[in-house]
């Protein structure tokens, strides 16, 4: 069974370690000592939590929302660039940062400003690809078959 770091798991969560803690303390979290006073926190118990903690935290306060839309982020806009008939809207929620292009009329319609509580809906029928960071560029062929 996988165990995590008090750390890990805060990381995870988008939480403080403390957060994490109180959680544990209050048998929120199943939490074991590996070796000598290390602790670490279940694994499944992690991931019913994350579950949980996840499902509350879509709807704005006071709207609701039907949707057919399963990935939802509630964030805090951190930034927001207006162009004559686009936008670019930054929030983050948790230790994510989404970006989207959006309209300038949704914008100035919607309220949307820095500060403000908003959730990002992500759906998508694309397939995206990354890559680590270091890793090297290599030159691709023009045509690949």
């Amino acid at each position: 069974m996988p165990s995590y770091s008090i750390g890990q798991a805060a990381r995870l969560l988008g939480v403080s370690s403390e957060t994490v803690r109180r959680r544990a303390d209050s048998g929120r979290l199943l939490m074991d000592r590996e070796g000598p006073g290390n602790r670490a926190i279940d694994g499944v118990s992690l991931a019913a939590f994350a579950k949980e903690r996840g499902a509350g935290a879509h709807p704005l306060p006071g709207r609701s929302a039907v949707t057919s839309v399963r990935n939802a982020f509630t964030g805090i806009v951190t930034r927001v660039t207006l162009d004559d008939i686009a936008a670019q809207v930054e929030v983050q929620s948790g230790p994510h940062r989404i970006v989207s292009l959006v309209t300038r009329e949704s914008v100035e319609e919607l309220g949307i400003q820095v500060g403000v509580t908003v959730t990002a809906r992500v759906k998508s029928t694309n397939v995206h690809v990354d890559t680590p960071r270091c890793a090297a560029v290599q030159r691709m062929p023009d045509e690949v078959s």
